[in-house]
């Protein structure tokens, strides 16, 4: 199949390509590098044997992006491109309503333009906002978002329904992420986010590795058992197989909505001591005020999609903690 992947030197997008390149798949990366690096291709054809065709391409650029899909006419996109930090966000939402929304209207556009109407979108389980009770059902209301990032991801998926509500060719596939930490096992890709990271694995590893002083944990105040935020965490290459499972629904006209998640809440101090236990190395750590826009608890219920596509996640807690910590040292 000849897939286009947006985003795809970016964390999740590096590891579903790594997943696609080895089931045999044509696959073509557009990526204008704003939060990753141009030697992710590389390490690509390193695992894999086989390199996928690069474009140093900002989707946002109809014409590059016109180029790409005239020269390989691929069959479907895998749309990950995106700004993606909750906090930075808050603080710069016009930034991302215009990347994200911009970017995408763009997409869709030199989509339809070459008759292909089968895309997979890169949500977030931000779209349900403060939830009511978990863990989280697809059926829950969406809306309510309590940060410009969550909100860009909420108005896509509302486009996105619109689209294919006007035209029904269209086959969309809306996966809500929860958080995805972890890394490939050979350690040449991970999450390696520029400057300081905005994600908590990464910034764990490189406190541990002595890159940064200290964790800073943004409240413990929250009504959690140990007053930290409680998050859904999930294998990079669990999320990533959950991208090739949805594909064959892409086939069926509709709109397809699937939580990618383990169904099983820790807290910032649960990842924090589980990474201790697995790599023997201690992370300091000090509570600072809460950040805007987090919400106290978020975990999924994740079992439509192993009903549905056969798909569930399988790595520990622990196996996540191992592979971010081998992904860190192996970095120069």
């Amino acid at each position: 199949m000849r897939i286009l992947v947006t985003g795809g030197t970016g964390y999740i997008g590096s590891h579903t390509c790594v997943q696609l390149l080895e089931r045999g798949d044509d696959v073509v990366i557009v990526d204008n590098l704003c939060n990753s690096e141009a030697s992710v291709v590389e390490s690509l054809r390193e695992i894999t044997g086989r390199a996928p065709t690069f474009y140093p391409v900002d989707i946002r650029d109809r014409d590059a992006l016109e180029a790409v899909f005239a020269k390989h006419e691929p069959e479907a996109v895998i749309h990950f491109a995106g700004l993606k930090a909750v906090g930075e966000s808050v603080a710069k939402p016009l930034e991302y309503y215009e990347n994200n929304l911009s970017g995408t209207l763009v997409l869709l556009g030199v989509m339809r333009a070459h008759d292909c109407r089968k895309i997979v979108f890169s949500s977030s389980a931000t779209v349900y906002g403060t939830p009511a009770s978990v863990p989280i059902r697809e059926d829950f209301p969406t809306g309510g978002t309590t940060n410009p990032y969550g909100t860009t991801k909420l108005f896509l998926e509302r486009i996105l329904i619109d689209l294919q509500k006007a035209d029904h060719r269209w086959s969309v596939a809306l996966l809500r992420y929860f958080n995805p930490i972890g890394a490939h096992e050979s350690g040449k890709i991970g999450d390696n986010p520029t400057g300081t990271p905005n994600n908590l694995m990464p910034y764990i590893t490189r406190v541990a590795k002595g890159v940064l002083p200290m964790l800073s944990v943004y409240g413990d105040d929250y009504p959690t058992p140990d007053g930290t935020g409680v998050r859904d965490y999930i294998h990079v290459e669990d999320l990533a197989a959950g991208h090739l499972a949805v594909l064959p629904k892409l086939d069926e006209p509709g709109v397809h909505i699937y939580n990618l998640g383990t169904g099983v809440g820790y807290s910032v101090l649960d990842i924090v001591h589980a990474f201790e236990r697995s790599t023997g190395v201690k992370v300091p750590y000090r509570v600072v005020p809460r950040r805007p826009g987090d919400i106290a608890e978020c975990w999924s219920d994740p079992s439509r999609a192993e009903t549905e596509l056969g798909w569930k996640a399988v790595r520990t807690l622990e196996e996540m903690c191992r592979s971010s910590w081998n992904f860190e040292k192996s970095k120069a």
